[in-house]
């Protein structure tokens, strides 16, 4: 048989299986990954999907928001999960609920919300969904007082890579349990996720929103609002001197019983920006535009739960701004105590790099994650975007190494550029999660980019 027919034979069985050759990007768009790729819309065509053509390694992929390479596997096959998207049990009574892997977090809002109804926590973009929430154990703006998404799971359905489906729980495979909240996708293939929604008493907050003119304010007006349900920050990440760490500080809290209001609507950012457009300059000139959007005095406005969760989703497509090459993002968390100075160490740094984008937020975080690789700790949590350019890596290191010598760690949803050496210190139960991964995926089955770079698997 001729190389070409012997090519020719094998795309047929891939189209016959459902199998396509794409290429798939994380939300950064820093770098693209060829690989095949399945859409089952049935457990029947998933359970197909684990015959991997050409004997590929496997990985799930949801809604495509983790930023970097942890959702990609070049050269093995991606099981596209965002048609496993039914709501398949209610309770109005608890707000029990359980969902398929591919429900997003904005298909929980406009089911439940008019109910009554709001996911427990949930990150800075609606379209996660609910498997990658759990891979990555999600985390918002009310860590603080309601942890990570992991914290609010019951139990989980979980597609092994030999075929057994399994339900794992605190009670039922419990070290499995902690290993796929937060395992990025590399312990099983999630079908169905049961977790308790919160009762709300209207579909909007009311926001408080003040000025911070440097990062011990900031400090300041956080711990005065340790006891609020929601609290985020934005910061400008290219002041310095007196002004180093100055922003915004936004407290909300859930407005009264019959209260209603619209949500906004969304646009597309309509192309890709030049890559000269953000420059220091210009980031320069809008944050100080933006920092004084907020009256001296300070602002009280009531907003939807949609604008505050989630205020990014109403530009489409925004990751257009940074242009072809795309950025990176970096999201670390830094203890009380130690995390002080390392932030005001991190912020010097970045502000004197000069790369820094308009999109960089503070929150305080609260209790550990559930997880083995969860990245919630208390502390502080930074996390700013950089349009990726040549030599960034430097910057990237010497943020890891601030970060590390604190005793912090890097969100592994947003990274792509932690070193395998920083991850081991960052996450002390890592050898564990490997050890639980193997019970379940002896043949190393399931793969990715990033699992590969940090050296969790071969």
């Amino acid at each position: 048989m001729t190389e070409e027919r012997a090519a020719a034979e094998a795309a047929e069985a891939h189209r016959a299986a459902g199998w396509k050759q794409v290429s798939l990007q994380g939300w950064g768009r820093s770098r693209a990954a060829p690989c095949l790729a399945a859409r089952p819309e049935r457990m029947r065509e998933l359970l197909a999907a684990l015959d991997v053509p050409e004997g590929r390694t496997l990985l799930p992929y949801g809604g495509g928001r983790a930023y970097g390479d942890q959702a990609l596997n070049s050269g093995g096959a991606a099981l596209l999960t965002g048609r496993l998207n039914r709501i398949l049990a209610f309770d109005s009574d608890s707000g029990l609920v359980v969902t398929e892997p591919g429900v997003t977090f904005a298909d929980l809002l406009r089911a439940f919300l008019p109910r009554g109804w709001l996911a427990p926590t949930s990150p800075g973009t609606a379209f996660v969904t609910m498997g990658g929430a759990v891979a990555n154990d999600v985390h918002g703006k009310n860590h603080h007082r309601a942890g990570s998404f992991g914290d609010h799971l019951l139990w989980l359905d979980l597609l092994l890579p030999d075929g057994r489906q399994i339900r794992i729980s605190d009670e039922d495979e419990p070290a499995l349990f902690r290993a796929t909240i937060g395992g990025m996708g590399l312990t099983g293939i999630i079908t169905a996720v049961c977790f308790r929604m919160q009762p709300v008493p209207s579909n909007a907050l009311n926001v408080h929103s003040r000025r911070m003119h440097n990062l011990d304010e900031f400090l300041a007006g956080f711990a005065a609002a340790a006891d609020a349900s929601w609290s985020v920050g934005w910061i400008d990440a290219l002041a310095s001197g007196a002004s180093l760490g100055r922003g915004i500080l936004e407290v909300a809290e859930p407005s009264e019983a019959g209260v209603a209001v619209p949500p906004d609507k969304a646009r597309t950012f309509p192309l890709e920006a030049p890559g000269w457009a953000l420059n220091r300059l210009s980031v320069k000139a809008f944050n100080a535009l933006y920092w004084r959007r907020v009256p001296a005095a300070g602002r009280e406005q009531r907003q939807h739960y949609g604008k505050f969760l989630y205020p990014l989703d109403t530009v489409l497509h925004w990751n257009r701004m940074y242009g072809k090459r795309g950025f990176h993002q970096f999201q670390c968390v830094l203890p009380f105590g130690p995390g002080e100075t390392a932030l005001r160490r991190l912020l010097e740094t970045i502000s004197a790099a000069g790369d820094a984008s308009f999109l960089a937020v503070l929150k305080v975080m609260g209790r550990p994650g559930r997880g083995l690789l969860s990245f919630g700790q208390p502390g502080y949590s930074l996390a700013l975007d950089i349009p990726a350019r040549p030599g960034l890596r430097g910057l990237f290191a010497a943020l890891e190494r601030i970060t590390c010598e604190a005793g912090g760690r890097i969100y592994l949803a947003k990274d792509s550029l932690l070193s395998a050496e920083g991850f081991w210190t960052m996450y002390p139960e890592a050898q564990r999660f490997q050890e639980i991964r193997h019970t379940v995926d002896p043949e190393g089955r399931l793969s990715s980019d990033m699992a590969k770079r940090l050296r969790l698997v071969a």
